[in-house]
């Protein structure tokens, strides 16, 4: 009996995903471990394996296809003994995807119980935007109408199009009388804060701007999941700042003399290059281990307290960023923290990191020193409850013994969730840290 192939949840958090690639077609025979495809999440891109033995009768979602929902079907496997040729069932499948893109589709009307078997068809994207009024007749409107009706609250099938064959039109919705009853329920949400409660949405930018002043750059899986978890901690999670200044003159020295003293191969390349962040590194997974409180994350019935280190690196990609994680950074040292954080962020750049090794986490290192940024604040990367925005390290005038001297400072911001994280708590941490970072042989003791 044919059964369907299901998009996977390659991470706990994944909720749709890009089929980048088929490595299989129709007609194939396949066993448990071969590979179906490439699936590109919001992460990175990785490989899907075949669960169980057949043949691809069909593929229903094509190569490069985005936003496919996790469970939605994406292929048929034959059993054995049925032929490839052979006429499947695939119609359950085929309503369970038209579903999903009628759900997504901006304006679509729920679909109704009672609704004939045939599937109406979909509306382009960027074409006419359809609902449907009380008595069944379908309304028409332009994209611009839509959003602007959407931004406004306005339901489309209580106005009266003055358009080509009555669609609606801009002039119909910004003529809207004030208080027209809000979307009904299916209808595609503003951007912008929607769906969040308590948050007004924003208008659709599109509508500020003259058509043809601006070029559209659609989102990827990876802006869209930087998108939604922001929002979501910037508005969900309060955020308190703490910030100190550290001096770098001793970490400096250090750094010298080790990367000095690093073993050279045969091709005169040293075998590590330690920069100033394996030392924020090494330094904050050993005050995570002083200031177990910080080292926590939150939950609606309990506070979880970790009992290792794990240290995530913020990493700048071209298309987005990701936050690798060092596991349990405070049994490295500095070199092997190095060389691992080289390793992960090299990987990034190929979209080609696991789930387990940016997913979790109690703490993160946010460093924009190299761009030359003083000083800045970052936003807390949910599970954990803290992060460090780390600044370039610069000559300042420093006062030490009533005398101005010169010193290498940079700042450090953390940004701590004060559902778990007290004000004097996080107070003390910064103390530490500041102490390991200009002390770093008291990281020895």
């Amino acid at each position: 009996m044919a059964t369907n192939i299901l998009m996977p949840a390659l991470s706990p958090t994944m909720e749709e995903g890009k089929l980048a690639k088929w490595l299989v077609k129709e007609g194939d025979v396949v066993k448990s471990g071969t590979i179906l495809a490439e699936i590109e999440t919001d992460k990175a891109t990785m490989e899907f394996e075949a669960v169980d033995e057949g043949t691809i009768g069909k593929i229903l979602v094509a190569e490069g296809s985005e936003g496919v929902k996790v469970n939605a079907p994406i292929a048929v496997l034959l059993a054995e003994g049925e032929k490839a040729g052979a006429t499947v069932d695939i119609s359950t499948a085929m309503k369970d995807i038209k579903a999903a893109v009628k759900a997504e589709t901006p304006g679509a009307a729920p679909p109704k119980a009672d609704a004939p078997k045939a599937a109406a068809p979909a509306v382009p994207v960027g074409g006419a935007a359809q609902q449907t009024k009380n008595d069944g007749a379908r309304v028409f409107a332009s994209p611009l109408a839509k959003r602007l009706a959407a931004s406004k609250g306005i339901d489309l099938s209580t106005l009266s199009g003055t358009g080509p064959r009555g669609r609606i039109v801009q002039s119909d919705v910004e003529n809207a009388k004030p208080g027209a009853p809000k979307p009904a329920a299916g209808a595609a949400a503003p951007a912008g804060g929607a769906g969040i409660p308590g948050v007004t949405p924003l208008p659709d930018a599109r509508l500020l701007y003259p058509a043809g002043s601006y070029e559209e750059t659609p989102h990827d899986s990876m802006r869209k999941a930087i998108a939604k978890r922001l929002t979501s901690a910037k508005t969900l999670i309060p955020h308190y700042y703490l910030t100190v200044d550290c001096n770098l003159d001793a970490l400096m020295a250090v750094r010298e003399k080790m990367n000095a003293a690093a073993p050279k191969g045969k091709d005169k390349v040293p075998a590590y290059k330690l920069s100033v962040n394996d030392f924020i590194m090494k330094a904050s997974a050993m005050a995570l281990m002083k200031h177990p409180d910080v080292n926590a994350s939150w939950t609606d019935t309990a506070i979880l307290r970790h009992k290792d280190a794990d240290v995530g690196v913020a990493v700048a990609l071209d298309f987005g960023l990701i936050t690798p994680i060092i596991f349990k950074a405070q049994t490295k040292g500095l070199v092997e923290i190095s060389n691992e954080v080289k390793t992960l962020a090299a990987l990034a750049k190929e979209k080609k990191l696991k789930p387990n090794q940016y997913e979790g986490g109690g703490f993160s290192v946010s460093n924009l020193g190299m761009y030359g940024i003083k000083n800045f604040t970052s936003i807390i990367n949910p599970p954990q409850s803290c992060i460090i925005a780390v600044g370039a390290g610069e000559e300042r005038a420093i006062v030490k013994n009533g005398k101005i001297e010169i010193g290498t400072v940079m700042t450090v911001t953390m940004s701590a969730d004060h559902r778990v994280v007290d004000g004097g708590t996080g107070a003390k941490f910064l103390q530490t840290l500041k102490t390991f970072i200009e002390e770093p042989a008291s990281m020895l003791l």
